[in-house]
């Protein structure tokens, strides 16, 4: 059985990630998403979705990079400018 790097489980179905080369190990998506999900640079909530990258950070939506600064970013087509 493998142990869960976040909440130390011991778990015969835990699984493996790969991410920048380094493999870790969980018992869960939720402990998954717990160490590895990136964090608004704005609201600091989880980025589980696509989430907006701009300067050089991460959002959870477009909400909060323009917030933090960042222009010409939408949600959806509704918000675009006129072209």
């Amino acid at each position: 059985m493998a142990k869960c790097e976040v909440c130390g489980n011991e778990y015969y179905l835990a699984f493996q990630v790969i991410t920048a080369g380094v493999t870790h190990t969980f018992d869960s998506f939720e402990c998954a998403i717990h160490k590895l999900a990136p964090v608004c640079d704005h609201c600091d909530c989880k980025v589980l979705g696509h989430g907006i990258e701009a300067n050089g950070t991460f959002y959870c939506c477009a909400h909060c990079a323009r917030a933090a600064g960042a222009r010409s970013i939408v949600d959806n087509a509704d918000h675009a400018p006129a072209q």
